[in-house]
Order: structure tokens, then C-alpha cells, then sequence
């Protein structure tokens, strides 16, 4: 559990511009104020991050940037499909930002990096294998089945997320219990 709420707080901290921007298009909201709204968010992380002297994170520049890419979009072309299809760039980036290794290191206590560095890793990987999976299926929606990417966006992205947060949890705590239980056993942990 403690693993969790260490890890949940960066987490939505981090993509708090474009959970403003996604729930409030849910909601109805017009595309502008939810991209003034997100935008503002985005940029209050950032600053709020920076004032503390903090070093701002890759996911807090790439939340910042895509929140101001919609709002640029949504000034100049006033297309809905293009401003709908603008996620699918944001997780490609994303997709790829994740495939550096060692980039969930900020999200487990240091303590625990040794004994499950290697499942976050692979984790990694996942992580990205999700977003790469969620660029595509933004396009499809938005190109394809515009009336419904509203609901799309509304759902699929942040219950995608919060699934694989909660399994991406669970293995590493499993994991690390297991592993520690073998050193206080004597035995040494075989990669999993």
C-alpha cells in the first residue's frame, strides 16, 4: 500500500494538465475553456515545480506541451478532428519518452530499486506498449467514429492507465515480498 500512495501522487501530479483537459471535454465543456483550463493547470504544475527548485519531469513538459499544442490547435484551425486526433501525437511521444530505461525509478522509493529496479524495467515497456496501443486507437476513433470519441477519451485512457497502474502494483509488490522472503531465507532472488 505504501508503494501505492508513493507512487499515485507523481503520477496524477504529473498528468494533472491533461486530466483537467480530458474531464472537462467529458463533461461537456466547450473545447476552448477546457484547453484554457488544462492549460493553465499544466503550466501552474510546472511553475509550482520549478519554484520549489525541483527538476521538472519528462511526463510534466510533455503534459505541459500537449496541453498548449491543443490550445494552439484549437486557436488556428477550429477543426474538432484535428484538435480529437491531437492525443494520438501526445502518446506517441509519450510511447517513446518510455522506452528509456529507468524512467519509473521516480516512482518507487530509492530503497526498494534494487530489489524490483528490474520489474520496473520490463514495466517500462509496458507502459509504453500502452501508449503506443492508445495513439492508435485515438486515431481510429477520431477519424472513424468521431460522435463517439468524446466517450472515448472520457474512458478508455484513464481506465487503460488506472488498470495497468493497479496490475503494474501488484507485480512489483508481489515481487519484492517474494524477494525478500528468499534473502531472509538464505536464497538469492532469481530474476523473474
Amino acid at each position: 500500500m505504501r508503494t501505492l500512495l508513493y507512487a499515485i501522487g507523481p503520477m496524477i501530479f504529473d498528468s494533472l494538465g491533461i486530466i483537467v483537459f480530458a474531464v472537462l471535454l467529458a463533461l461537456g465543456a466547450d473545447i476552448v475553456a477546457a484547453t484554457v483550463a488544462g492549460t493553465a493547470v499544466a503550466v501552474a504544475v510546472v511553475g509550482y515545480e520549478a519554484l520549489r527548485g525541483h527538476k521538472i519531469a519528462a511526463l510534466q513538459w510533455i503534459s505541459l506541451a500537449s496541453v498548449l499544442l491543443a490550445a494552439a490547435a484549437t486557436l488556428t484551425t477550429g477543426d474538432p478532428r484535428f484538435v480529437m486526433a491531437k492525443p494520438t501525437i501526445v502518446y506517441l511521444i509519450v510511447g517513446t519518452v518510455m522506452l528509456r530505461r529507468g524512467w519509473l525509478d521516480r516512482y518507487i522509493p530509492p530503497e526498494q530499486k534494487a530489489l524490483v529496479g528490474d520489474v520496473m524495467d520490463r514495466f517500462g515497456m509496458i507502459w509504453s506498449t500502452l501508449m503506443f496501443l492508445s495513439a492508435g486507437l485515438n486515431l481510429i476513433v477520431a477519424v472513424f467514429f468521431t460522435e463517439w470519441w468524446p466517450l472515448f477519451i472520457a474512458v478508455f485512457p484513464l481506465a487503460s492507465k488506472f488498470g495497468l497502474f493497479a496490475i503494474h502494483i501488484a507485480v512489483v509488490h508481489v515481487t519484492g515480498q517474494n524477494r525478500l522472503r528468499r534473502r531472509a531465507g538464505g536464497l538469492q532472488p532469481a530474476a523473474e
